[in-house]
């Protein structure tokens, strides 16, 4: 040591450079980040459908938790042109990163994502809830197969079916030219004697103004949406099944984010579930009073020989669907039928 120096003197570059590590830790800890990742996500669904209210939730929750780091911008309304079915290859294309899918549309990626359309599976809420939990490490393999992320899972009002005409029993079936919104759903109603297709909410839209079509399988909540009842004035509450949307994003896009904010983004996918399942409690009382507001007359109960037409119809499907998804999907379904 040299006299008279102090110690520290002798490695003032070490030392400087300590004191600018300290200064930037502080700095980045108490200053709020700006936005540095930016996700752009989609629905095919208006923003007042339950499907956009959850985007619109988890985006607020996003920047919340995130301080702004991590920004969420949406489109509704198939804004983007990109139907629920394309979604995930739009997000591996890097045109979207992420999006509300509507989960029937997606069994063709994998027969799992199917399970909520399944007719007459489940007739409550907590029987949807419970059935979707079960389901859910399933949902998240098929997704992660093809590069995507789960964050949350929206379950819907109860299916019914929109009609031009009231719908007096199963005699009425044939004359639908209807539009179904997934495979199994469009081989059940045909299996029950109408005319069905499958089509992404635009072209069906198209198809009802053009009167090609007549009648919709929908919820009260997709419908109202829509304003069906400017075409279709009647709603038969058949309560044909409780399905989902899954909300998901690219896996590298989760995973390029640290671990403290992908804890964040994933509470604030937790927050929006559970907010979608509070909205859910009296959504289709509303949705009802809002559809009589508007002329819709509701036939709640539908006629029984409605019902034992569809129930007849749906066995094959259900039965045909299991062998695809395998057991644990099955396994999924014969638990659901016992509750």
């Amino acid at each position: 040591m040299l006299p008279g120096l102090p110690l520290p003197m002798l490695f003032p570059t070490k030392r400087i450079r300590t004191i600018l590590a300290l200064f930037l830790w502080v700095v980045l800890s108490v200053v709020p980040a700006t936005a540095q990742v930016a996700w752009r996500m989609t629905t095919e669904y208006p923003q007042n459908n339950i499907s956009g209210i959850g985007l619109t939730t988890f985006a607020s929750r996003v920047a919340a938790r995130t301080n702004g780091f991590v920004t969420v911008t949406n489109a509704f309304d198939n804004e983007l042109k990109i139907s629920s079915g394309e979604m995930p290859r739009a997000a591996q294309d890097g045109r979207i990163v992420g999006g509300d899918a509507f989960a029937g549309a997606l069994s063709g990626i994998d027969p799992i994502l199917g399970l909520s359309t399944l007719p007459f599976l489940v007739q409550s809420v907590d029987a949807a809830r419970a059935a979707n939990l079960r389901a859910r490490p399933l949902y998240e393999k098929a997704l992660a197969a093809r590069g995507l992320k789960l964050l949350y899972v929206t379950i819907w009002p109860a299916t019914g079916l929109w009609s031009e005409r009231s719908l007096e029993g199963a005699d009425d079936l044939p004359k639908l030219n209807l539009r179904a919104y997934d495979a199994n759903s469009r081989e059940v109603m045909r299996a029950a004697g109408a005319n069905a297709q499958f089509l992404p909410m635009d072209a069906a839209l198209a198809g009802l103004k053009e009167h090609r079509l007549n009648a919709f399988l929908t919820s009260g909540d997709g419908g109202a949406a829509r304003k069906l009842w400017d075409f279709l004035p009647y709603f038969t509450a058949i309560n044909y099944a409780m399905p989902v949307s899954i909300t998901f994003v690219r896996s590298d896009a989760f995973t390029e984010l640290s671990e403290p904010m992908q804890r964040e983004v994933l509470a604030a996918a937790e927050e929006t579930e559970q907010s979608q399942l509070a909205l859910l409690t009296h959504r289709t009382s509303e949705n009802y009073a809002r559809m009589r507001d508007n002329g819709v007359r509701i036939a709640e109960p539908a006629p029984p020989s409605l019902i034992a037409a569809l129930r007849k119809a749906a066995t094959t499907a259900i039965t045909t669907w299991e062998t695809q998804a395998g057991a644990d999907a099955a396994a999924i379904v014969e638990w659901a039928r016992q509750q």
